[in-house]
């Protein structure tokens, strides 16, 4: 992808979404419960401030809002937490919040969503919204906003979520096809297209591992076993493969601890939305194998230094690229429910 039509994306497509939907929220809305609203009209499409245009829960995202800035003041990992859920959602049966449903065979028991968190923290704006516009509004626009939300506060733009989603009614181990962090370039832009996102998507989408942790599990084989060959990753900077190792031994025993470590050592508990994430996938020091495959194809290594080179570009991709992510395989209409609980179906 040449530079000038990077800057054509931006300019043509990016731009003239990256309208701020968030005001400034310093203390709780309204405790006065408002009258039980109206049904709302049935509509086949996602909606600018839906809630608010059907008169079904008019500051819902006001109340979502505010809890997102509650929770992050006190725990500021709430915001990896909700982009890895809102991903682990979108990325299998689309936006329908069938990733939060309870079961001993849903798709939070997969092995790709082991250590998936925020489930509680959707639970408490679900309670509260349910206290307000009781049946209003859906599990799968709560995640999409309360990610859009959180993200803002961690240093990302606030972009535009479109609301009207409904919730899907089943969750199955067996539909998540996530794909594995060691995944090729070429393999996780095949896994990107097959949901319609593009390179760019999914260059900058990896970028939201610039925070967060990831279980020691899902990179023991770049660290000593890369493509079975009982070797380490070669793209791996060594000093960084060696503090790597410290972190993450080999797994010799059973019931061995599966430890944490940062996707991005630079930031570590800051929890902040910077594009050192490039940086370090430049420097050969990415902890998942599928972002260090950024530096082998064409597309993804011009992307890549052009994140790396400017900030205010990943911003503006990445405002872009979410909107269209949480647009993935949408209900709305008549299409599944209003969930009263994420975690259970209503009947």
């Amino acid at each position: 992808m040449t530079r000038n039509r990077r800057i054509f994306v931006f300019l043509i497509v990016v731009l003239p979404l990256l309208v701020s939907v968030c005001s400034s929220a310093t203390s709780a809305p309204s405790s006065k419960s408002p009258p039980p609203p109206p049904p709302p009209p049935q509509q086949n499409k996602l909606t600018w401030h839906y809630y608010k245009v059907t008169n079904t829960c008019r500051n819902a995202e006001a109340f979502i809002r505010y809890q997102v800035k509650k929770c992050w003041d006190q725990d500021k990992s709430i915001t990896a937490k909700l982009l890895r859920l809102l991903y682990s959602d979108c990325f299998v049966t689309g936006c329908d919040a069938s990733v939060l449903l309870d079961g001993p065979n849903s798709e939070k028991t997969a092995p790709q969503n082991w250590g998936l968190g925020g489930f509680l923290f959707i639970d408490n704006v679900k309670k509260v919204l349910e206290h307000y516009c009781p049946g209003a509004v859906s599990c799968a626009d709560i995640l999409n906003l309360a990610t859009r939300d959180a993200v803002h506060l961690a240093g990302a733009p606030s972009y535009p979520v479109l609301t009207g989603r409904r919730d899907g009614l089943t969750s199955s181990r067996s539909s998540v096809d996530l794909p594995s962090p060691s995944i090729s370039w070429q393999a996780s832009l095949d896994y990107f297209k097959s949901r319609g996102l593009n390179v760019l998507d999914m260059t900058t989408l990896l970028g939201s591992h610039s925070m967060g942790k990831t279980h020691c599990r899902f990179i023991l084989d770049r660290l000593y076993n890369f493509n079975g060959t009982k070797k380490p990753d070669p793209s791996m900077e060594p000093s960084f493969l060696s503090s790597m190792r410290m972190l993450c031994p080999p797994r010799t025993t059973k019931g061995q601890s599966d430890a944490l470590v940062y996707l991005n050592p630079q930031s570590g508990a800051n929890y902040n939305f910077t594009q050192s994430y490039y940086s370090r996938v430049l420097s050969k020091k990415a902890v998942l194998g599928v972002d260090q495959q950024l530096l082998f194809g064409e597309d993804t290594k011009d992307i890549t230094d052009e994140f790396d080179a400017g900030f205010e570009d990943f911003r503006r991709s990445y405002a872009y690229s979410m909107s269209r992510m949480g647009a993935i395989k949408v209900l709305t209409g008549n299409q599944g429910e209003i969930r009263r609980n994420c975690r259970v179906p209503n009947h």
